[in-house]
């Protein structure tokens, strides 16, 4: 069950906090909606390190080290250029994690894709991975949708580690 992205991000906040882990955002569709979700928080700059809105294809490769190859292959909506995304911001900023979003908020398909598809990848000490997302709604709803999906995701993984339970 998602829950709303201020619970979320708080539950990212402590969970972070209590282990003295850090985060970085690599941005496309969200465009900066899930570094503001994350830095709405009293304390956030104990947890968040910072982030980039890279919404031109040229950004993702020029800033964040997205692989031209990697583009031309298989698209900037794709599992590969959300788990590149967020290598390259947590490569850029040292943080222990990092969260990525990526995918279409509409109007229109890009690269075939339908409006709704997001792609999140999260990038940590121990592995890189990645999930899709097919969301349903307007552009808003899609952006904070996948707000809400990628720190979940986070939580999700920062539990596992925590308790070892997966």
């Amino acid at each position: 069950m998602r829950t709303n992205v201020e619970e979320s991000a708080a539950r990212v906040h402590r969970l972070l906090d209590a282990s003295g882990a850090t985060v970085a955002t690599a941005e496309s569709l969200t465009g900066g909606r899930l570094a503001a979700a994350l830095t709405s928080l009293p304390g956030a700059s104990r947890t968040y390190v910072g982030g980039v809105v890279a919404y031109a294809t040229e950004t993702k490769v020029d800033l964040l080290g997205v692989p031209a190859d990697l583009v031309a292959g298989q698209g900037v909506v794709s599992a590969a250029c959300a788990e590149a995304m967020a290598d390259g911001i947590r490569e850029r900023t040292g943080a222990t994690y990092a969260l990525s979003t990526t995918g279409v908020a509409g109007p229109d398909t890009q690269e075939g894709r339908p409006v709704g598809t997001v792609f999140v990848g999260l990038s940590g000490p121990s592995e890189t991975r990645s999930a899709v997302f097919t969301l349903v709604g307007g552009r808003s709803e899609v952006q904070v949708g996948a707000c809400a999906e990628a720190l979940d995701m986070l939580v999700a993984h920062l539990r596992v580690e925590e308790t070892g339970v997966g």
